[in-house]
């Protein structure tokens, strides 16, 4: 599987959230299978989102492309981090 880290601070949650959900459809279309989303406890505005791709390829070309550079500025995404993962293994105890 591969996996896609993406940290970033967001102006407001709520207004990020909104289109983060309205682009579900052209995430999924790009190579997203599934994702979580999560916050720092200690900064709501600080974004965890952790997703499983197709590809790191199509991931790569999705998050570059200049249609989601916009999407992000809308967001009020500041200054995302993208980390690309392999899994290596998982597990549930």
């Amino acid at each position: 599987m591969q996996h896609v880290l993406i940290i970033h601070e967001v102006a407001d949650y709520e207004a990020w959230k909104k289109v983060f959900d309205a682009a579900s459809g052209i995430r999924r279309e790009a190579g997203e299978r599934s994702y979580q989303v999560l916050r720092y406890a200690s900064d709501p505005n600080r974004i965890v989102h952790f997703s499983v791709w197709t590809s790191h390829a199509a991931a790569r070309e999705f998050f570059e492309s200049p249609r989601l550079v916009a999407i992000r500025q809308e967001a009020g995404v500041k200054a995302p981090d993208f980390i690309y993962l392999d899994e290596l293994e998982h597990g549930t105890l």
